[in-house]
C-alpha cells in the first residue's frame, strides 16, 4: 500500500492515518506531495480524484478522505481493532471521530497547523466554542475510560484529535489538568512524535494549510 500524504508541518488531515498507520504496524510506502505548489495538484489527482490529500492506494483500489482511509484500514486490519473492541464505545468513538472530522471549522480557520510555529498568548476568543466543545468530549472520554487516550488505548478517535493536539501547544490554549495528560500522552506517542519530529526539520515554506 501506498499512503500519498503533503507536507508533515502543514497537512493535518495526512497525519490523521500516517500516525495511524504507523502505531499499528500497517505496513506502507510514503509519498509526499508538497501542497501549494504550481504541479500539486497535478500530481495529487494521480491518485485522488478529489485533488486532496491523504489518499490510500492499495493495489488496484485508491480510497481518499482520512475517515474513509481509516475506515478501510478498519476492514482490512479488524484483528488490529482500530476501533474499541465494546459495541456501545465503538459508537461514541464514531461519533467523536466524525465530529471531528466534519466540524470545528473556525478553530481549523484561525489556528492552522503549523509544527514549526509557536504563538504564546494568542487570542483564540473567536473559536472559544470549538475549544470548549473539543475538551469536553476528551474529559468525557478520558473520564469514562481512565486514560490515557480517550478510549484507553489508541485507537481512530485519537488519530482525529492529533492535529488538535498540536494546535493546542501551538497557540497556547488553556486547558485543565486531564486535558493535559491527554496531550502529554499524545505528543509522546512515538508514531505521532515521529511525525512531528519530520515536520519540524522541513524547509518548505507555504501558505497557511489547515
Amino acid at each position: 500500500m501506498m499512503l500519498v500524504i503533503g507536507n508533515k508541518r502543514y497537512s493535518s488531515w495526512s497525519l490523521r492515518p500516517w500516525v495511524l498507520m504507523k502505531h499499528f504496524n500497517i505496513p506502507f510506502e510514503e509519498k509526499l506531495i508538497p501542497l501549494d505548489q504550481p504541479d500539486s495538484e497535478e500530481n495529487i489527482l494521480k491518485y485522488s480524484p478529489s485533488k486532496k490529500v491523504p489518499a490510500l492506494v492499495d493495489a488496484d483500489i485508491s480510497v481518499w478522505e482520512s475517515m474513509a482511509i481509516m475506515e478501510y484500514l478498519n476492514e482490512k486490519y479488524p484483528e488490529k481493532q482500530l476501533w474499541p473492541a465494546d459495541a456501545k464505545k465503538r459508537a461514541i468513538a464514531r461519533s467523536v471521530a466524525n465530529e471531528m472530522h466534519s466540524g470545528f471549522s473556525t478553530m481549523r480557520n484561525l489556528m492552522s497547523h503549523d509544527l514549526q510555529k509557536i504563538v504564546p498568548g494568542f487570542d483564540y476568543s473567536t473559536a472559544k466554542d470549538d475549544v470548549n466543545r473539543i475538551m469536553d468530549i476528551w474529559r468525557e472520554c478520558l473520564h469514562k475510560s481512565g486514560g490515557p487516550f480517550l478510549f484507553g488505548s489508541f485507537n481512530i478517535a485519537d488519530a482525529m484529535y492529533a492535529p488538535v493536539v498540536n494546535r493546542f501547544i501551538t497557540y497556547d490554549v488553556k486547558v485543565d489538568t486531564d486535558c493535559a495528560k491527554y496531550i502529554i500522552a499524545m505528543r509522546e506517542l512515538p508514531a505521532h512524535k515521529a511525525w512531528i519530529d519530520a515536520g519540524l526539520v522541513e524547509k518548505l515554506e507555504m501558505p497557511r494549510y489547515t
